[in-house]
């Protein structure tokens, strides 16, 4: 017994995305969670998942590579366009740190911040709210780099007429040699920013989907609100907004580079994002799953290695 044989009649029955296949979603695991990294076919040849074995250790490792691709850009003379998540957040600091400690110059590098809170028009909270993704760069990353800070000019937040340039931004970059490379969370129903699967249904094709570079006051999936309820909110669900402004998969599709992150690992064995992780890593490209994209781009996903599982039942 388990949803798959009770969901008919129930309060689930169409609460998922209609595109998934709740049978195949679930295949994707494995029992065996030393398989997670298994390379699959349709992987990026450049691409690498790697297991963290505490969360210490994934705030480094995920830190010093974005602090390492800062560095190699200026090495080589080259702009950098970073698409920067609000989630997660603790490689932030030693980004930071080594950064310092190489005295590295972020004058060469163009901040696209790829989502924000906002209401179904696409107005978003003032900066100075704790919980904006604008008020989290600024504290995490901006301020702390202190004289080595990307310049506030080449600062992008997803605000209303704001995001709609990013398209226009970036492109002109790369036109002059510049690198784009997207660093990224992987959401409980596998968005990539706040691009939702259900978004899937509005097109025709992928060609169509892929060619969406934002979208304003964008409808989040109830599972998304909850999940920031619990990793953002304190559990206080009456505070996250029901819309957010994000990027498209014209942007997070077509990197040079990915650096992602996946760490929702709780306390006393419990989790949130390891079927989600799986999914990612398993299910194959699909414009219903967003985040089955990525691996298909060279680069980096950090892995907490509790989201390996075994995803088994344990009472909490």
């Amino acid at each position: 017994m388990n949803l798959l044989s009770t969901i008919s009649g129930s309060l689930m029955e169409k609460f998922f995305p209609a595109g998934w296949d709740l049978k195949k979603i679930d295949a994707c695991v494995d029992d065996d969670p030393t398989t997670i990294t298994k390379r699959q076919k349709w992987w990026h040849k450049g691409f690498e998942p790697v297991l963290c074995d505490s969360f210490s250790d994934f705030d480094v490792l995920m830190g010093h590579e974005i602090a390492r691709r800062i560095q190699v850009s200026k090495e080589a003379g080259e702009k950098l366009a970073l698409i920067l998540p609000v989630g997660p957040m603790g490689m932030y600091r030693w980004a930071v740190y080594f950064l310092k400690e190489w005295n590295v110059s972020c004058d060469h590098v163009y901040g696209f911040n790829m989502d924000e809170w906002s209401d179904r028009d696409g107005n978003t909270l003032p900066s100075t709210n704790t919980g904006a993704f604008q008020y989290a760069m600024e504290h995490a990353f901006y301020g702390p780099l202190g004289k080595l800070t990307v310049p506030s000019k080449q600062r992008h937040f997803a605000l209303k007429k704001v995001l709609p340039t990013y398209a226009d931004r970036i492109g002109e970059l790369r036109s002059k040699g510049a690198k784009l490379t997207v660093i990224f969370g992987i959401g409980r129903v596998c968005h990539i920013a706040f691009w939702e699967p259900h978004f899937a249904g509005e097109y025709a094709n992928e060609k169509e989907w892929k060619a969406q570079s934002h979208r304003i006051g964008a409808k989040l999936h109830p599972l998304t609100i909850e999940q920031n309820a619990i990793t953002s909110f304190r559990s206080r669900t009456t505070l996250v907004p029901a819309y957010a402004n994000t990027i498209g998969p014209a942007l997070f599709t077509t990197a040079d580079s990915i650096i992602g992150g996946a760490d929702g690992s709780l306390a006393r064995g419990m989790q949130w994002q390891g079927l989600s992780v799986w999914m990612t890593l398993r299910h194959g490209p699909s414009t219903w799953i967003p985040s089955t994209y990525m691996p298909t781009q060279p680069g980096r996903l950090f892995i907490h290695k509790d989201l390996a599982g075994p995803l088994v039942a344990e009472c909490n």
